[in-house]
């Protein structure tokens, strides 16, 4: 507590971070909490899970007028899950105060959302969207905003929000103080932030132990048809108690929490379609153990931190390196040990060499376990766990005249043990269709040159009146391009250009005879983006 008691911090969050048992401060909050206080602009890098939201939540407490009953500060967040984890940290550390914050975000009733800022909030955490939209219906007013806060700048820009949040900057007062905190700093978010930003101070924490160090990373391959039926075998090899399951789309998610529910698996599914009541069941289902499998999509699960993760599953790959890195790294926290499990086709070789790289880590090839290794692999689990039991059944007098009954029906106990077996092992008897057995192999020299993005020319642009995060939900809908396939997106009067993956791409194809606002869509492939 010493280094937070140096930095002249208000006693009134000092008692906040002892209550929490926040005793020192970390890496990015020890670099950035001190420009924050005297008032500069930061850029922070750090890993998920480092601190960033009190590395920026505390300054912005102590530069907060209680009194004034007017929004002082506005934190933008690129999703409705981060916004409302954000809002729940600032509320940690503000409870000795009468400072009160809101969130405004999609899919929550603008009724509520009204209500809300009734109350005169000094804070306002949401997703550019929806506060657009409260912008355009005069609800919210940020002439008196002194403290702006992007938070995970790089998926707001990746999710094409640029635009919506130039919007709303307008709206901000250009002697406002800015502060931008991400994961990951590619170069084109550096550029933004120069349009954002008075001379930044730029904190970049490098972690000591990487993600993947902590984490048992290995990789199974199969046909793309039997990616289901490789589940079903993992999950009842692994025997996993809570788990998490990545898909690129929205209808993959869905698919899978059928296929599972079918196969008598406690899972659920989250993605962006769902209503927040729906997501709140789901994820309050999970961390409570009502169900052991959380089926997502990434900008789903963003924002979303769960304890004791025994392993993910990336039943897609992901599109992107960093993107991997994130989805592992919700397993083998505390100090515990991780699982994460990649399913790859033999057309992937490439993508997974990619991601070896980038992460600097090999991930394991196994074998598909077979029907008698799973059946093996149950028993020994049983008896460890009978082994395990016995002394306190030897206290449970719950069964006694059920005992007394079976003694008197036979000496022998080992023909009752068998039947007890069976009975329990009824409902897990599962038939396996058969799997192709797939080994990796080198990569080919053509594979090794092959890019993984390309830039996608579309005949329509400002003079449309397009918005970046309309044309990126409209191919979602359309054409099933999920999120996490977009790069950078420039629209200029009469074209719009966007970075896509080349995989994603194929499915571009789908556009053709379909409108937009009534123009009639099409595209082509150019060599790179123009220059804005």
């Amino acid at each position: 507590m010493n280094d937070f008691l140096s930095m002249n911090i208000d006693a009134a969050i000092l008692a906040a971070l002892k209550e929490n048992k926040i005793e020192e401060p970390t890496p990015i909050q020890r670099e950035a909490i001190p420009y924050l206080l005297e008032g500069r602009d930061v850029i922070g890098q750090a890993q998920t899970g480092t601190g960033k939201t009190f590395a920026y939540s505390i300054p912005l407490l102590a530069h907060i007028e209680p009194k004034r009953k007017s929004i002082q500060a506005l934190i933008l967040c690129p999703t409705r899950e981060l916004s409302l984890q954000v809002c729940k940290e600032i509320e940690k550390i503000a409870v000795y105060t009468t400072v009160r914050a809101t969130t405004i975000y999609g899919g929550e009733s603008y009724e509520k959302q009204f209500k809300a800022l009734a109350k005169k909030p000094q804070i306002i955490i949401g997703t550019p969207g929806r506060i657009i939209d409260h912008l355009h219906r005069g609800t919210l007013d940020f002439k008196e905003v002194s403290y702006l806060v992007l938070d995970e700048a790089d998926e707001m820009l990746k999710m094409g929000f640029e635009e919506d949040m130039e919007n709303i900057l307008k709206e901000v007062p250009k002697t406002r103080q800015t502060s931008l905190f991400s994961a990951t700093l590619p170069p084109w978010v550096k550029q933004a932030s120069k349009k954002y930003m008075q001379e930044p101070y730029l904190i970049q924490i490098e972690q000591k132990t990487r993600v993947v160090d902590k984490i048992k990373e290995i990789i199974y391959y199969t046909k793309k048809d039997h990616k289901k039926y490789l589940l079903v075998r993992l999950l009842d090899y692994y025997q996993l108690k809570s788990v998490m399951i990545f898909a690129n789309t929205k209808a993959m998610v869905d698919e899978l929490v059928l296929f599972l529910q079918e196969h008598h698996f406690k899972a659920d599914g989250l993605h962006g379609d769902l209503k927040q009541l729906s997501r709140d069941r789901v994820m309050q289902s999970f961390r409570l153990g009502s169900i052991d499998i959380l089926i997502a999509t990434d900008v789903a699960a963003r924002g979303i931190d769960v304890e004791n993760v025994e392993a993910i599953i990336n039943f897609d790959l992901p599109q992107e390196n960093e993107i991997y890195v994130h989805r592992i790294g919700r397993t083998g926290r505390a100090g515990k040990t991780g699982l994460a499990i990649t399913l790859a086709t033999n057309r992937q070789y490439s993508r997974v060499a990619e991601i070896e790289a980038y992460t600097k880590s090999k991930l394991e090839f196994m074998e598909i376990p077979t029907p008698k290794q799973i059946a093996l692999k149950f028993q020994k689990s049983l008896t460890d766990n009978i082994i395990e039991g016995l002394e306190a059944a030897s206290t449970n007098h719950t069964y006694d005249n059920m005992i007394r009954d079976l003694a008197r029906k036979t000496t022998d106990p080992t023909p009752i043990i068998i039947r007890l077996l069976e009975l329990l092992n009824e409902n897990e008897d599962r038939k396996y269709p058969p799997i192709e057995i797939i080994h990796p192999r080198k990569r080919t020299q053509s594979e090794k040159k092959s890019s993984n993005w390309i830039y996608i020319a579309i005949n329509i642009g400002q003079n449309d009146k397009i918005r970046p995060n309309q044309l990126v939900n409209y191919l979602h809908d359309q054409v099933s391009i999920h999120r996490e396939h977009f790069g950078k997106i420039i629209i200029t009067k009469d074209v719009t250009y966007l970075e896509i993956n080349a995989t994603a791409a194929r499915f571009l194809k789908d556009i053709k005879n379909k409108k937009f606002m009534g123009k009639r869509l099409t595209y082509q492939q150019v060599k790179s983006l123009p220059k804005r």
